[in-house]
């Protein structure tokens, strides 16, 4: 599901600007899970919302809002490809966090796993870097709003995995749904739905859809698995992407924009994902 995301919020993103893109995400996941479990989720809202958890809350419904709104900024002044590759940030802050919260040791194998990880950026971007003086800002603009992002969902995943010791990752979502939704509201543009056509409408319904499922996945995986492996498992997403990206381009030349790519990019995002998964699992692989 997060393989696909970028590409459907392209084709969105020359139709609707990010605020209400979010909107409509939050909107249709919210009224879904409403109708879904909502009605067993009232008591554990409540535990969300008093002490001693309301903190938590607070952490977990900021970060993600966050997230959403940051990614959609960097995804818009960027490529697709880049923002998947640039995203990977996120699990990695999430296990260095994890580490320093849930004492995690920190074995040799994550060293070298997080030296891989810069190597592959690195590469990935040198094309950008060799001509970093005249880089367009909108391009730097988006890599920051990318990191920005990233740290927000780390943020988001840290008090999450806090919080599902007293309460259900669906409980969770939900509240954070209904809070999206309200927050974003006021600053949105619902009427430009009117702006796009079939095949874009399929393009929202799957990116509305995608907020529900991936996150109730995710939230799933950090009830059931620690917090290094689930990193590690995320980390494929930037492959998925460049493999949909290679696809919808070799189908429909020129669909969506993509980044210059080369051997050594390519190189660069094997070492992006391979550095990923060898930092989460590092200590397994003493």
């Amino acid at each position: 599901m997060w393989g696909g995301l970028p590409i459907a919020l392209k084709v969105i993103l020359g139709e609707m600007d990010s605020i209400t893109v979010t909107w409509y995400r939050f909107s249709i996941s919210a009224v879904i899970a409403l109708f879904w479990y909502g009605r067993h989720s009232v008591a554990a809202i409540r535990r969300l919302l008093t002490p001693p958890l309301w903190p938590l809350t607070l952490l977990a419904a900021g970060g993600l809002l966050t997230n959403y709104i940051f990614y959609l900024i960097g995804l818009d002044h960027t490529t697709a490809e880049a923002a998947q590759i640039l995203i990977q940030l996120a699990p990695l802050m999430l296990l260095i966090g994890s580490v320093w919260l849930f004492k995690e040791p920190f074995s040799r194998p994550r060293w070298l796993g997080v030296m891989a990880f810069t190597v592959g950026l690195v590469l990935f971007f040198h094309h950008r870097l060799r001509t970093l003086a005249s880089i367009d800002e909108s391009y730097l603009l988006g890599l920051l709003a990318l990191l920005i992002g990233a740290f927000a969902w780390a943020v988001y995943g840290l008090a999450q995995k806090k919080l599902l010791r007293h309460v259900k990752s669906n409980d969770l979502l939900l509240l954070i749904y209904i809070a999206g939704t309200l927050c974003f509201l006021p600053a949105s543009s619902p009427a430009q739905i009117q702006n796009l056509d079939g095949p874009e409408l399929m393009m929202l319904a799957f990116v509305a859809l995608n907020t529900i499922v991936a996150y109730g996945c995710f939230g799933m995986a950090m009830t059931h698995w620690d917090a290094s492996r689930v990193s590690a498992v995320i980390t494929i997403t930037p492959l998925l992407t460049l493999f949909f990206v290679f696809l919808s381009n070799m189908l429909y030349p020129g669909f969506i924009q993509t980044e210059p790519m080369d051997w050594l990019n390519w190189l660069g995002a094997a070492l992006v994902v391979g550095g990923s998964t060898l930092a989460a699992l590092g200590n397994r692989l003493k």
